[in-house]
């Protein structure tokens, strides 16, 4: 049985333990904390038996071979992981407003590999005291506790996003509203001779992220309803997707930010663009987004102003490019 111990003159346990126990309060698994905490399980178990023993109670359980809190635990966890996140906040404010010109990106996965990385550089040719770090990511950061400076997002739909609407401490503008076309491998693109409007890709083989809802979405917008379920392997990702189509595996749905010079070279080729009839399809935009009261501070202002440049250029590139293609029973690029 836990004795608890007297409290005396340091009632508050060592901050390890209690970071220890909040990780784990969280993400429900011992295992789960190790990793995020970058050390090993056994240390996390010996920081719950000793944080277990400084309150003579149990605070961590097993139910099924899953690890749960009890009820004790429950009710410290609430308290403590409130502290420890605005803890962790005044801590990231602080450096923050010390460091002025710390830049930490966060960006939707596709984006960041096709487009933005490639671009960084030049970036940071024009602003060298610019200290940066992109972190790829599907998660959207907490601005509350600080886990980003900048974070670029697709939104999808037609709703204009607007620099002058601030949300719950955000604020947002529109980067880029692309074109989403049909592409695929020149080997795929010969098999699909008989593809020549929008609604004979029905019958191609379909390329997904996360699920149908793009492709479902595209087809919406050339006025082609859709009765059934859209075959196809799911990739989740749309840097994923594009990769198993420059492969042959299929047709995917891209912009012209996530395809980098894959035109240019051939590896890739647009099927059914303006060039055949085709309406233009926009399914969503690409969102920049910050806390508002970090909004003109140094580095997300010279960040924001280059990222708009960049792709207002990429646009127009993209708009001269979907004109000048088109499908393969009309005419095969690259052949």
């Amino acid at each position: 049985m836990l004795t608890p111990t007297k409290i005396g003159p340091k009632p508050l346990p060592p901050l390890p333990r209690l970071r220890a126990f909040e990780a784990v309060g969280r993400l429900a698994g011992i295992r789960r904390a190790a990793l995020e905490l970058c050390v090993d399980h056994g240390v996390i178990s010996r920081h719950l038996r000793a944080l277990e023993e400084w309150a003579g109670v149990r605070l961590v359980g097993r139910e099924q071979g899953r690890v749960v809190l009890t009820e004790e635990g429950r009710r410290y966890y609430a308290r403590i992981s409130v502290a420890l996140r605005e803890i962790t906040g005044a801590s990231v404010e602080l450096l923050g407003r010390n460091d002025a010109h710390r830049l930490n990106i966060w960006c939707v996965p596709g984006f960041a590999s096709e487009w933005l990385a490639h671009r960084l550089g030049a970036f940071q040719a024009e602003n060298p005291g610019f200290d940066l770090e992109l972190h790829p990511t599907d998660k959207s950061p907490d601005f509350n506790c600080y886990e980003a400076d900048v974070d670029i997002r697709y939104i999808a739909g037609s709703t204009p996003i607007s620099a002058v609407n601030i949300s719950g401490g955000v604020r947002r503008f529109e980067i880029a509203r692309p074109p989403v076309m049909a592409v695929a491998s020149p080997s795929c693109t010969h098999l699909l001779s008989s593809v020549r409007a929008p609604a004979d890709l029905l019958e191609a083989p379909l390329l997904h992220e996360e699920s149908a809802d793009q492709w479902r979405a595209w087809f919406t917008a050339h006025g082609i309803g859709i009765a059934t379920p859209l075959p196809g392997p799911r990739l989740w990702h749309a840097n994923l997707a594009i990769e198993a189509a420059r492969s042959g595996q299929g047709v995917a749905l891209a912009n012209p930010f996530l395809l980098g010079d894959d035109f240019a070279t051939g590896r890739l080729v647009p099927l059914c663009s303006e060039a055949d009839g085709a309406e233009t399809v926009q399914l969503g935009a690409y969102a920049f987004a910050a806390r508002a009261d970090r909004w003109q501070s140094p580095a997300v202002t010279k960040f924001r102003h280059w990222i708009k440049a960049e792709t207002r250029s990429g646009q127009r590139g993209a708009v001269v490019l979907t004109r000048h293609q088109s499908c393969p029973g009309r005419h095969l690029p690259f052949a």
